[in-house]
């Protein structure tokens, strides 16, 4: 991702959902043309932190996403994951009809399991670039207490959303509101 940021003449919105959350944290650390970070129920984690970390339930309630809801498909040097299509739309995406949430379900990319266990190793690029954060309050992937506590640690501008782990799919208008405010707010 970092490489894709600095092949780019211009000013640049990183937006993540989920994992890529991670990802975006991490891609923007020190890229001077990053303006803003977008936060869709994605993680946000500190430098040391796994995303593994912040799915546990006692701290963090209202996830689903638990090792049984999880089919594991080992490969020689790792483990992918994808959600048990049984459980997608209920974990995922319960706010989108049936039809479209057993397409989801079947076409979802596998995650390797050891990136929840994965430290975190720059300083956060949401310490030091303007960033947004929305929150999916009806999530079942990402817990919205989670999500709460990242947007509040980010001193994020926050809004949240009634919505699954899919918000984006459910509220694509909303979502696309608050990447163009962090566009505007940062041009």
């Amino acid at each position: 991702m970092r490489s894709v940021v600095d092949a780019i003449d211009g000013d640049v919105v990183l937006v993540g959902h989920s994992y890529g959350g991670g990802v975006i944290t991490n891609a923007a650390s020190g890229a001077d043309n990053v303006d803003a970070l977008v936060y869709v129920a994605a993680f946000a984690p500190d430098k040391g932190e796994t995303v593994g970390q912040f799915n546990d339930p006692s701290q963090y309630p209202g996830s689903e996403l638990e090792p049984e809801s999880l089919v594991l498909r080992p490969y020689p040097g790792g483990v992918d994951a994808t959600i048990d299509p049984a459980d997608f739309r209920q974990i995922f995406a319960a706010d989108l009809p049936q039809r479209q949430t057993r397409i989801m379900a079947a076409t979802q990319r596998p995650a390797n399991v050891a990136v929840l266990e994965e430290e975190s190793t720059s300083e956060p690029a949401w310490k030091t670039i303007p960033s947004w954060y929305q929150v999916s309050t009806q999530d079942h992937a990402l817990s919205p207490v989670a999500q709460r506590f990242f947007a509040e640690r980010m001193g994020a501008h926050t809004s949240a959303i009634k919505a699954s782990h899919a918000g984006y799919v459910s509220h694509p208008n909303e979502t696309a509101q608050v990447i163009e405010q962090a566009a505007r707010a940062t041009s």
